[in-house]
Order: C-alpha cells, then sequence, then structure tokens
C-alpha cells in the first residue's frame, strides 16, 4: 500500500498542514521544573517532525498560575516560557512540520500538592477515588481564567506556534463544565445546552480577539464519555456542530472518555487501531471543518482508510509517535517491517506520565534521550550472548554505532520469552515487536548464530573486544514437595507447543504471566482453576490490561483461589494453607501448570572476566524484571561501547 491519503496536505484554518500525521499532545515531563520546554523537549518534538510528522501537538500546557499539576508541565501563564516554546518550535519547523499546543487546566485533575491551591471545577465533585472535592468555581474566577486561556495562546503566538488546541475532555476542566455528569450549576454556566457551552465558547472567543485571526484554533473533545450520566455520543455530536457553527474554531480532535475509564483513553494491547472510529465517523458526518482522530493506531493501514473515505481527515499516532518517531517516512519508503510497534505495554509511558517521571518506552528506550546517539569512536568486535529483547536492542544499536556484532542464541529461534508473551489473548501486536528488532539486527549487519550455546571455547574462538550477557530468566522453580516429581508442565513450555494438558487445568501463580496463561487456556475452552499466594490475581498488572483479563475469567468462569500459599503438589492438584492457618487441597485436575515467576539466569559472565576486556550483564539475566528495564539497559551498554 502507498497510504497516498496520509499524504495529502490540508488547510486547518491558516495553518497548511503537509501530511495527516499528527503527533497528539501527551505528557512527557521532559520540560523544566519552572515551566518552561527543555532541550530534551526541543530534541523529543523534533525527532518526531524529522520523522515526518505533519502536525506536531506540544503537550497540555498550564494556563492557570494556580493550576499547574505536575512537576515538570510545561506552562504558558508568564512571559518568561516565550523563547523556550520558541525553541521547540523553530526546531519542528526547522524539519517542515506544524505545530500546535495544546491548552489546558486540569480542574479537579491538578496535583493540588504541587498546585499549591484547592482543586477547582464546574461543581464539587472529585474525578475519581482518591482525588480531593474540588471547590466550585466562582463567576469571577471563572472569567479570570477565560482571560488567562487568551493570553496563553498570545504567548504561544509570540513563540512562532502555528495553532493552539483547547482541551474540552477527558474530565478536566472544561469538560466539567460541557458534562452534565460534572456541571450541576445553576447559574449562567450551567443548566441547559447553550450555558453549559458558554465557558468554553467565552474562551475561544477571547482566544480569537487576542490572535487576531492569526492562528487557528482547535478544540479536542469526548467523543463519549464512557461513564453513566456524561456524554453520550448524540451529546458530543451536539457540541460539534455548536463548537464549528457558533465557536467557530478551525477543526475538532475527538477522543473519548475520562479517567475512570482510562482503557477508553490509552487502549491497552488487546484493543487495536481506530476502535473509536465509528463514533469519531458519527461526528464527522456532521461538521465541516477538519476532524482529527485518535485511538491506538500504529500501523498506517486503516488510519489511510479513514482519510479516503472522509470519516476523519487527520490520525493521531499517539504512542506509535512515542515508540517509532519515524513512523511517516517508513509508511511513506515502505519499510513497514522496519517500523517499530508500541505493544501498548503502559509501563513507561502513562505511569511515568502521571508520577511526573520521564516517560519512557519499552520498544523504544531512545524515548527522551533523542540526542545522544553518536557513532562510536573505534568500531570494536561485540559479542551478544542472548536472543531475547535485550539482547537484540544491544546488538542492533552497537551495529548501527559502527560496531562488529555478532549475537549467539542457544534455541532455534530469537525473541526470548517476549515471543512467548504475545501467546495469550489479545497480545499478539507483541510479536510485530521482536519481528521488528529481528529486522533492525538484519538492518545493520548483526551475524546471528542459532542452535549455539555460548561456551568459554566459542567466546575465545570469536575474541570479542567486548561481550555483553542478556541470557534471560528461567521458570522460578521453589523447594516445594512434590514440584520436580509429579509431572507439573511449566507455563513457558506450555505456550511455547512444547507441552500440553489435560481439559481440566490448574494453574499455580497467579502475577501476569500465570493470569495471562489461564486465560490462554479458558479461551480455548479447558476448564481452567488459578491459585495465587497473593491476595489478588494479576495484581502486577497494569490495571487497564488487568480489566480484560478479569473479563475473561468471568466470561469463561475461571475460579480464582487467592491467599493460598502451595504446600504441596500432587498429580491432580495441590495442598494449600490459608492466613489463617488452615489447610485445604483442591484436586481433580488432569494437569497442572506451573506460573511462579521468574529467576535470573547467568551461567557464563563470571566464567569470561578473564577472556574479555569489556563484560556487561543486563536485562533479567541481573534480575527478573520486565521487558522495559532490558531495553534501557542495553541501550546504555551499546551508548557507552
Amino acid at each position: 500500500m502507498s497510504f497516498e491519503n496520509m499524504f495529502k496536505p490540508i488547510q486547518i484554518g491558516p495553518m497548511n498542514v503537509p501530511n495527516r500525521f499528527v503527533v497528539p499532545p501527551m505528557g512527557n515531563n521532559f520540560a523544566n521544573t519552572d515551566g518552561s520546554l527543555s532541550e530534551k523537549s526541543k530534541n523529543y518534538y523534533a525527532a518526531r517532525a524529522k520523522g515526518g510528522f505533519g502536525l506536531i501537538t506540544i503537550e497540555s500546557s498550564v494556563v492557570y498560575y494556580k493550576s499547574k499539576g505536575g512537576p515538570r508541565k510545561p506552562c504558558l501563564f508568564d512571559d518568561s516560557v516565550i523563547d523556550s516554546f520558541k525553541n521547540v518550535i523553530d526546531a519542528c519547523h526547522a524539519e517542515g512540520a506544524k505545530v500546535s499546543v495544546q491548552l489546558q487546566h486540569a480542574g479537579p485533575d491538578v496535583n493540588q500538592k504541587i498546585a499549591g491551591y484547592p482543586l477547582v471545577a464546574a461543581s464539587p465533585i472529585p474525578s475519581k477515588d482518591g482525588h480531593p472535592t474540588p471547590v466550585i468555581l466562582t463567576t469571577e474566577e471563572i472569567y479570570d481564567i477565560i482571560e488567562a486561556y487568551g493570553d496563553a495562546a498570545v504567548r504561544a503566538m509570540k513563540a512562532g506556534i502555528d495553532a493552539v488546541e483547547l482541551h474540552c475532555a477527558h474530565g478536566y476542566l472544561v469538560s466539567t463544565f460541557i458534562s452534565p455528569r460534572t456541571n450541576k450549576r445553576v447559574d449562567e454556566f450551567g443548566g441547559c445546552f447553550e450555558n453549559r457551552m458558554r465557558f468554553p465558547r467565552l474562551i475561544i472567543e477571547n482566544i480569537k480577539k487576542k490572535t487576531e485571526g492569526k492562528i487557528a484554533i482547535l478544540a479536542r473533545i469526548n467523543a463519549q464519555d464512557d461513564v453513566l450520566g456524561g456524554l453520550t455520543l448524540q451529546d458530543s455530536t451536539a457540541v460539534a456542530v455548536y463548537l464549528e457553527e457558533v465557536c467557530k474554531i478551525d477543526a475538532l480532535h475527538v477522543s473519548r472518555a475520562t479517567h475512570l475509564n482510562d482503557e477508553c483513553m490509552w487502549a491497552p494491547t488487546a484493543i487495536h487501531g481506530g476502535f473509536s472510529s465509528d463514533l469519531v465517523s458519527s461526528i464527522k458526518e456532521v461538521i465541516n471543518i477538519p476532524v482529527i482522530t485518535v485511538g491506538r493506531f500504529t500501523e498506517p493501514q486503516y488510519a489511510d482508510i479513514m482519510v479516503k473515505q472522509g470519516r476523519a481527515d487527520l490520525v493521531s499516532f499517539g504512542r506509535q509517535s512515542l515508540a517509532d518517531p519515524e513512523t511517516p517516512n517508513k509508511a511513506r519508503d515502505g519499510k513497514l517491517e522496519l517500523m517499530t510497534p508500541c505493544i501498548a505495554c503502559l509501563q513507561g509511558c502513562v505511569p511515568n506520565m502521571f508520577q511526573g517521571k520521564p516517560i519512557t518506552c519499552l520498544a523504544n528506550p531512545f524515548l527522551g534521550r533523542e540526542g545522544e546517539l553518536t557513532m562510536a569512536k573505534e568500531s570494536k568486535s561485540v559479542l551478544v550472548i542472548g536472543g531475547g529483547l535485550g539482547g537484540m536492542q544491544a546488538a542492533w544499536v552497537s551495529a548501527l554505532r559502527g560496531h562488529k556484532v555478532t549475537l549467539v542464541e542457544k534455541s532455534y529461534t530469537l525473541g526470548g520469552q517476549m515471543r512467548l508473551a504475545a501467546y495469550p489473548p489479545g497480545k499478539g501486536d507483541i510479536t510485530n515487536l521482536v519481528r521488528n528488532f529481528i529486522a533492525r539486527c538484519d538492518e545493520y549487519g548483526v551475524k546471528v548464530l542459532l542452535n549455539t550455546e555460548a561456551t568459554e571455547e566459542l567466546v575465545k574462538e570469536i575474541n570479542p573486544d567486548v561481550c555483553i550477557v542478556a541470557t534471560g530468566a528461567t521458570p522460578l522453580v521453589l523447594p516445594i514437595p512434590g514440584i520436580n516429581d509429579v509431572g507439573v508442565i511449566n507455563a513457558i513450555d506450555l505456550l511455547d507447543g512444547q507441552k500440553a494438558c489435560g481439559t481440566k487445568v490448574l494453574v499455580v501463580g497467579g502475577g501476569m504471566v500465570g493470569a495471562e496463561t489461564a486465560e490462554f487456556l479458558a479461551e480455548q475452552e479447558h476448564e481452567v482453576s488459578i491459585i495465587e499466594f497473593k491476595d489478588k490475581i494479576a495484581g502486577d498488572v497494569a490495571k487497564e490490561h488487568r480489566k480484560y483479563i478479569m473479563e475473561a475469567f468471568d466470561r469463561h468462569n475461571v475460579e480464582s483461589i487467592t491467599g493460598a500459599k502451595v504446600a504441596e503438589f500432587y498429580t491432580d492438584g495441590v495442598k494449600y494453607e490459608l492466613a489463617d492457618g488452615s489447610v485445604h487441597e483442591v484436586r481433580g485436575f488432569d494437569s497442572v501448570v506451573l506460573a511462579m515467576g521468574s529467576r535470573n539466569y547467568d551461567p557464563i559472565s563470571e566464567s569470561l572476566k578473564d577472556i574479555v576486556k569489556e563484560t556487561y550483564v543486563i536485562g533479567d539475566a541481573v534480575r527478573a524484571r520486565r521487558a522495559l528495564n532490558a531495553t534501557a539497559e542495553a541501550l546504555d551498554v551499546a551508548l557507552s561501547i
């Protein structure tokens, strides 16, 4: 496919965007603590402009001095930040991209401790459990905030911005006025639709007046709130028409949900690109201004169809732009296998964003480190032992930097345990990531030796200058009576097709691997039970993923036993002890599957000390953790040699 529809220019108000690929606003915590954008911010945005994105949107920037919700949130309520924004905007313009900035007041989702002021909203309704009850905004402060939005837009315009985007979605301040679920006011800002739209209308009018039509004005809205009593699609359709016909905005960015349903905002792996497309299409049908769609887009095929059919005009590739800033260029050049996919793991982006830490990415550890890649001062011979994700990351980056790299893998294929992580339901996109890493090794000339165990003799024969040990982890087998004697099946062997189980199965271990293995079996109509030492099944799984696992458990009648310490294994079950000291048995199973975790596996690094001048151990070979750590450590080493 040529994706020709994605590469057509489009006019948005006074702004001409060169193509339909959009980087949406995503909090990244790269800004300085004073609210200015940093050099890291510049490198991050410029990399995506260089990668071919036509419209780059700077993340939500705070418009009001009482609403700074994070330690590294960019701010536009003071003139001192203008030059830093200009630095970023100029860098993106130099690569041919247009630049927008999202203007935001987070309202009831502001971090009150950091802001130093009480939370505010249309009405005193907390955004979710654990958040303080916001203070109802007075009419006077509403008008102060309206002015602040206009002033922020002027500062952005002075910095050279092409457009501003008013954030009207996700339960933030403007959203609390629009939605009848959160607006219980009885003054001129509450009640009927017209009154609930008064706040965004006055903000847009203020921005228009102060910027004199020199920049485009966009708005981001929810297609629906996905919560009872919130905006429905029908409500949002009316909002869209009002924003076009009454407020005269130049384009609409259609998202979805509040933080009560995060899985509809940043969809987990099981949800595929365009999952909100029908909602967006319904809104597009009733307005004439350009519409930007967003929602788990990774590869460009369906995005191109959306644009071709007129169901959307531009497509936001949010987390995909984190995983691969060169997504548009690779789509244009047909290098789809080299397009690193976002697997929606939600390990380094969303959690870090909420914690005020710089975001990271399992698939792309260069995220936030775009300025660090340099060629090696001298070419070295590098041996990588282990072909999992960490080993491949270290291999291809080392080769890219000019080293001669050999990768040794003892099994028949590359990918390690990440390859098997793709087998449970909804995890198929992980295969795309593994294949991408293999393709990158091929692209940069890594010599791969499969079915080859790294022995001292082999290392001496290869005689590398540097050795990187990435031998990963092996299943944890605790010293529990019967565990080695009764024919227990390891979850890894089961997923890899090396072992098969009977109809009625007990999975021992209810963390991520155990829960996903149980789901894998239940989908195939096995009768599945799962037993876990902790009080919660899949407690180590991000809540957006866990929701779908637990729904599958309910759908397939998976029986769960929690708070249970396994004391003995039998051929058909286990004995276990509860916290109250009582002992029980669960038996009658055809197969018992073990998924109690992993331990590091490093059989060789110690013996290499006298053989190789430089030896590094990375990833699970150090300690069994998430793949996020493996790729990050691999990059650190590859950049240091």
